[in-house]
């Protein structure tokens, strides 16, 4: 049913008012007279923001976190509102231009800012997080910032959405693309709490319209809220609002709705010197790792509680790095906090230390070479912030994903170690980084969500930045090299298997669909999704009939 031009549920009619509001949520029991929606548009309040070539703004608006991609549109459209996304599609759509869509900023590949790009629509202006007493939930805009997001949530209702670390980071993206967080084994990805998306869309003839898409199973858009809980974005729409609540949540206390994170945490950080590494030593310490997550990878494991990141740096960082992360309310966590590091280091003859250099995208920390207990919310901004990459402009980067369900066969272990000891690079910031998955993630079904890999027990995250134009070429070469020497008896890439299981789409990495680099005869659409891929399309087919909504890896229309 249609309501001030909006398609919403029926569950979803009470969010009416807050949903087409262009950005401005009332009070409870406040009703709307007139939507901003329905005026005329000389009747606006505020006129759209678009920045062109001419314009100051333009260099700042035509990049995102990696330099390595700059774009050159023709224009810029700034909105602070869904009204006013809905005009900055239509006008692209009705003069036939080629339209993305930038939330944070921190795609790691040319999705946003391809060459053929001719009009960018950047959210980064619309940040309300808030409550939304109409939907019952919390509703959280596309450009805020996940600190921020924190911050709000936290200090305003004492709940959060378990959601990524680094601060800077969209709302937009990150969500609709499954969400990783320290937090993940304990309440599970962010879009397990997405009660709702709001969603500008385009109809096969051009129409415009703005559909409020609810979880409720009698909601007849409930596919789109569906295919936003892992989807990827870019690829239906454009979101302008995300509403979270937790399945089961009742009631209308917002502290009650979502959940309250650690109110402290055990945080430590230690690093082993590649010095005093050779190859049994570390092939031991990544093994140890990997085998711990696997043994406690089931929901109702007692150590949902421990969260780290494993930093697998090039030998000429000169360390490798452990990060832990430990809820300090549950009981025993010190104890929990030690066992883990036991497990971690047993058998493993080199001694770690404080961490005294870069760890991917995290600086040194030495002050936590002794766990600490911090609060929640500083331990977040603290490692949120806890990063070199995200205020330099200079540094261009490329990626590389997957998900393990089991252990490093021996000869991914040994892949490992001779790539990270080549002597052909002397790149201190090449790396893999092993992160914790599965627990209260692997309790929901892989068809649930639109997030496949729930069966996975760990993740892992390629990464090597540059700032010389001169350097691209041999960091690139290095990274695709280790990839697909990793995983060469599969094609060159973690093929949905008993021991790999795919890639995060969050991370992700056009050469997964070029046969040069995927061999494997598994499309890159599977690896991210796996078996989710053709609900997909058809949503695709539903809501974005034109195909409008593009990029070198977004979801196809059925038949391509």
């Amino acid at each position: 049913m249609t309501y001030g031009g909006h398609n919403v549920s029926r569950r979803g009619m009470l969010a009416a008012s807050a949903a087409i509001g262009g950005g401005v949520l009332l009070p409870a029991g406040q009703a709307v007279a007139r939507p901003e929606a329905a005026l005329p548009e000389t009747a606006r309040p505020e006129a759209l923001v678009t920045v062109t070539p001419d314009d100051a703004r333009y260099p700042d608006l035509v990049r995102g976190w990696n330099q390595r991609y700059v774009g050159r549109p023709e224009a810029v459209h700034v909105p602070r509102s869904t009204a006013q996304v809905a005009t900055a599609v239509r006008q692209a759509v009705r003069a036939g231009k080629r339209l993305t869509v930038r939330s944070g900023g921190h795609c790691w590949e040319d999705f946003v800012f391809s060459p053929d790009v001719q009009v960018v629509v950047d959210l980064s202006a619309m940040r309300d997080v808030d409550f939304d007493p109409a939907m019952n939930a919390f509703v959280v805009q596309p450009g805020a910032q996940l600190l921020d997001v924190y911050e709000r949530l936290y200090r305003t209702w004492g709940v959060i959405v378990p959601a990524g670390m680094c601060f800077q980071v969209g709302a937009g993206g990150h969500v609709s693309g499954g969400g990783w967080g320290l937090l993940c084994r304990q309440l599970g990805l962010v879009v397990d709490h997405l009660y709702a998306v709001e969603v500008v869309v385009v109809d096969a003839d051009g129409t415009v319209r703005t559909v409020v898409a609810t979880r409720e199973d009698d909601d007849p858009d409930r596919d789109l809220w569906w295919a936003h809980t892992g989807g990827g974005g870019g690829n239906f729409g454009v979101v302008t609002r995300y509403w979270f609540r937790s399945p089961g949540a009742s009631g209308t206390d917002p502290a009650r709705l979502l959940p309250a994170p650690p109110p402290e945490v055990l945080v430590s950080a230690v690093s082993w010197q590649w010095s005093e590494l050779d190859e049994r030593s570390f092939a031991r310490l990544v093994r140890n790792y990997a085998d711990w997550h696997v043994r406690h990878a089931a929901p109702d494991d007692p150590t949902t509680a421990v969260c780290s990141l494993l930093s697998l740096n090039h030998v000429s960082n000169g360390a490798v790095g452990l990060i832990t992360h430990v809820d300090a309310s549950v009981p025993g966590a010190a104890r929990l906090h030690d066992e883990f590091l036991a497990a971690v280091t047993e058998g493993v003859t080199a001694a770690y230390g404080p961490v005294t250099t870069r760890m991917g995208e995290l600086t040194a920390l030495p002050e936590l070479a002794t766990p600490r207990r911090l609060p929640w919310l500083q331990a977040a901004r603290y490692l949120g912030t806890a990063n070199p990459t995200t205020n330099d402009p200079t540094q261009k980067s490329d990626f590389k994903s997957a998900y393990m369900k089991a252990g490093f066969p021996e000869r991914q272990l040994a892949a490992l170690y001779r790539h990270l000891t080549r002597t052909d690079l002397g790149n201190p910031t090449g790396s893999v980084m092993l992160s914790s998955f599965a627990g209260q993630v692997s309790a929901v079904a892989q068809d649930a969500t639109a997030s496949a890999h729930r069966d996975a027990a760990y993740k892992l995250a390629w990464m090597i930045w540059w700032d010389d134009p001169a350097d691209e070429r041999d960091c690139v070469r290095w990274l695709r090299e280790f990839y697909a020497d990793m995983y060469a008896d599969t094609g060159g890439v973690p093929v949905p298997g008993a021991v790999t299981d795919g890639c995060y789409v969050n991370y992700p990495d056009a050469d997964l669909g070029l046969p040069e680099f995927n061999r494997s005869g598994t499309p890159w659409h599977d690896l991210y999704y796996k078996g989710n891929y053709r609900r997909l399309q058809r949503v695709k087919q539903a809501y974005d009939p034109g195909d409008v909504f593009r990029h070198r890896q977004s979801v196809r229309l059925p038949g391509n």
